[in-house]
């Protein structure tokens, strides 16, 4: 009974706030020491353009949210706008608004068709996708010169080869990331990059021609020795270090990556170009956080999509986006982030990205 209580405050149960306003509350995660000041000037912004609505924030760490938000449901009080990664349990339980009843047509509209698909269940979308995160292929610009390789590989062949003539020089080629961080990142990599994946909300799909070819190659490419030694000890984030230091010639990695390079070795001669795959089509990871709204008692759709339409909006959606360090899941937001050098490999490969289930 203590952790309801003391979860429970500051959200009422009702709908109705001071002078009949209606109180939407919202819970959300951490992403960066600045994620409740953002929230906060959103939010301020939004209730000085519309009268009526107050809307109450609480935020938690991504790794007390998730049983926070059980403790709410249980008790009968949901947020009515929450920020979190799964969402098909509560879409198949009935406790979400599908996203056409609290988002207005144009917005949904403006998202990314494949960040978009990835918010549905059973062909009803329910989440709208909030940041988006997707996999570039670093390479090291000074090994490449050293190694004769002259332009950053498109299919696994080129890559293999690529990786093969730095490895001749003593540096490990290609950084193969398969301890317990980033197993099921790396390896969707490249079983997309084969047509292939993990399945669908309905079906885990392991063994597939095309996972298995993935797979075999892969296994090539650690057998022949052109990764770094033992991949499958070797967590990301560390190997990331490594890149940044210079001693590997080419890594899957993030956006964040670069913030990280500029960080830890900002000489470091590097480029960022899409991934590999085996034919050459665009395929990448994706992962995506997302908005969704819980129906609670007394209708609140109307104003959920007050705020919804308000914060998508290019400039409040895009200041939060770049504040935080992610990707725009928008049409609109690539657009205006189109501009940055940096983004432009990431954003081009936004509309090819591929999910977990």
């Amino acid at each position: 009974a203590g952790s309801l209580a003391v979860s429970s405050c500051g959200f009422g149960g009702g709908g109705g706030g001071e002078d009949g306003a209606t109180t939407l509350n919202m819970l959300v995660p951490t992403y960066s020491d600045g994620t409740k000041a953002l929230w906060e000037g959103v939010i301020e912004d939004f209730e000085a353009a519309n009268e009526g609505i107050d809307v109450v924030l609480q935020v938690e760490s991504w790794e007390n949210i998730e049983s926070v938000l059980q403790t709410k449901i249980q008790a009968g009080e949901a947020p009515d706008i929450y920020n979190g990664g799964a969402f098909s349990a509560f879409a198949e339980e009935g406790l979400l608004y599908p996203a056409e009843e609290v988002a207005s047509e144009s917005t949904i509209g403006d998202f990314q068709e494949s960040f978009a698909e990835n918010e549905a269940l059973d062909g009803t979308q329910y989440g709208l996708p909030l940041i988006a995160s997707v996999r570039a292929l670093f390479y090291n610009q000074d090994l490449f010169d050293q190694a004769g390789v002259e332009a950053p590989p498109e299919t696994w062949d080129e890559l293999y080869d690529a990786a093969k003539k730095i490895s001749a020089t003593g540096t490990p080629g290609y950084g193969m990331p398969l301890g317990s961080e980033e197993a099921q990142g790396e390896s969707l990599i490249w079983f997309a990059g084969n047509g292939g994946g993990f399945g669908d909300e309905s079906t885990i799909t392991v063994d597939s021609p095309e996972n298995i070819e993935a797979a075999e190659f892969m296994k090539k490419m650690i057998t022949d020795g052109v990764t770094q030694p033992d991949p499958g000890a070797t967590q990301r984030t560390p190997m990331l270090n490594v890149f940044a230091q210079g001693q590997i010639g080419m890594v899957y990695a993030l956006p964040q990556t670069v913030g990280q390079i500029e960080e830890a070795n900002p000489d470091l001669n590097y480029g960022v170009a899409s991934v590999p795959t085996n034919t050459g089509e665009p395929s990448t990871l994706g992962v995506a956080d997302r908005l969704m709204a819980f129906k609670n008692d007394g209708d609140k759709a109307e104003a959920i999509t007050k705020f919804m339409d308000f914060f998508f909006a290019e400039d409040q959606y895009v200041n939060w986006v770049q504040t935080e360090g992610f990707l725009p899941t928008t049409k609109s937001g690539s657009e205006a982030m189109g501009s940055d050098e940096t983004l432009k490999p990431f954003l081009e490969m936004l509309p090819s990205a591929n999910f977990y289930p």
